[in-house]
């Protein structure tokens, strides 16, 4: 983005959510919230009279829900969106189909409760990742469509004619902006008998369930939000949960979770490099392949970078498919990344390079040349 300011209107049909998500932004002055609107039907006059860059919507409302309005606006006017949800169940699931018909962030309902600071400060940065994010126009057949209840996924069975790996083998992801679709593209694309996975999505507490959930019908692993203490073991991903870092840990057996609400390190948590370098530090360095995916910042670069001069093998995604290319540049400057890849061949060479038998180097930082684009 430019030194302007960024334009950002708030569709809220509660004149108390619209007064504090406006004075919460006010001490932020890279950012100017030109106008607000109680329904989707006076959002769109406002929309066309201010040409806002961001606009942040509520999905409950009258005369029009968010997401219906979201659907016509992704179809005649792209733009990025970023969804107010109820911290509910019910909202969670709301929110991850906002996400999937093309919202680029999502975040927490404000209530009289929260501090102005705090809230302001989370969707602040939400709104300077939201201006930079790449918005493509979802046509009918691009929108997500109702589906007939799928049939029970059956999983592979590995204590018997499952395939067997080091119980050091390990994948691990992190992603943001955009990262809720991306991820599920990755993990639906790989098999379910593959080394445990562990996935950072910088994702609000509350949400972080319903999406690790979401995810669990539809890929042949299991998906689940981690919890103290989990083993990370063949055929299951583990979703940190919002709120909290994942610490890796060594057990001389296997590699278990330690949760942690320690400071944010990029202003996140959970946060990529505190997965990432605990992985390093408990030995994983060579038994590991690991993926940077898209997201505004830069966390997750110094610790593929660490990863990669431990032994790992390390990715990326591309600039053409990402929403926001922040942390793969970032990690790609730093010279973290083997392989620069587009989003939708990163699940079958995560697979293939978690698979391959070819021993990892040590310790050896590699130089920017010796980086692989896949096309």
């Amino acid at each position: 983005m430019s030194s302007k300011r960024i334009r950002v209107l708030i569709v809220d049909d509660s004149a108390m959510v619209r007064k504090i998500v406006t004075s919460s932004l006010a001490p932020f002055p890279e950012i100017e919230v030109v106008g607000t609107a109680p329904d989707p039907y006076i959002a769109r006059d406002r929309i066309l009279e201010l040409e806002p860059d961001v606009v942040t919507l509520d999905i409950e409302m009258p005369r029009m829900d968010g997401i219906t309005f979201l659907k016509v606006l992704m179809k005649h006017r792209p733009m990025p969106v970023i969804i107010m949800s109820s911290l509910t169940q019910a909202g969670s699931e709301k929110a991850l189909e906002a996400l999937q018909a093309g919202a680029v962030d999502v975040m927490g309902k404000p209530g009289g409760s929260y501090s102005a600071f705090e809230h302001g400060g989370e969707l602040a940065q939400k709104i300077k990742s939201a201006a930079m994010a790449r918005v493509r126009r979802v046509n009918d057949e691009d929108a997500p469509q109702p589906k007939p209840p799928a049939a029970p996924i059956v999983r592979p069975a590995l204590n018997s004619a499952g395939r067997r790996f080091n119980p050091r083998s390990l994948i691990l992801i992190g992603a943001s902006t955009g990262g809720t679709e991306a991820l599920k593209q990755v993990l639906t694309n790989m098999s379910g008998d593959l080394p445990g996975i562990c996935i950072v999505q910088h994702i609000p507490a509350y949400f972080s369930k319903a999406f690790a959930d979401r995810l669990n019908q539809l890929c042949a692993m299991e998906v689940r939000e981690a919890v103290q203490g989990d083993i990370v073991k063949p055929g299951l991903a583990l979703v940190a949960p919002g709120g909290y870092h994942v610490i890796l840990k060594w057990n001389s057996v296997h590699y278990t979770v330690d949760l942690s609400q320690g400071p944010q390190v990029h202003h996140q948590r959970p946060a990529v490099d505190i997965l990432f370098d605990s992985a390093v530090k408990c030995g994983a360095g060579p038994h590991s392949v690991a993926a940077v995916l898209t997201g505004m910042g830069a966390d997750g670069a110094d610790g593929l970078l660490h990863l990669r001069e431990a032994g790992a093998t390390t990715l990326a995604q591309d600039e053409a498919t990402s929403v926001v290319f922040g942390m793969p540049r970032e990690a790609i400057l730093r010279d973290g990344v083997q392989h620069i890849v587009p989003l939708q061949h990163i699940g079958p060479r995560l697979e293939q390079l978690a698979l391959s038998p070819t021993p990892k180097s040590a310790t050896r930082k590699l130089a920017y040349k010796e980086v692989e684009i896949l096309r």
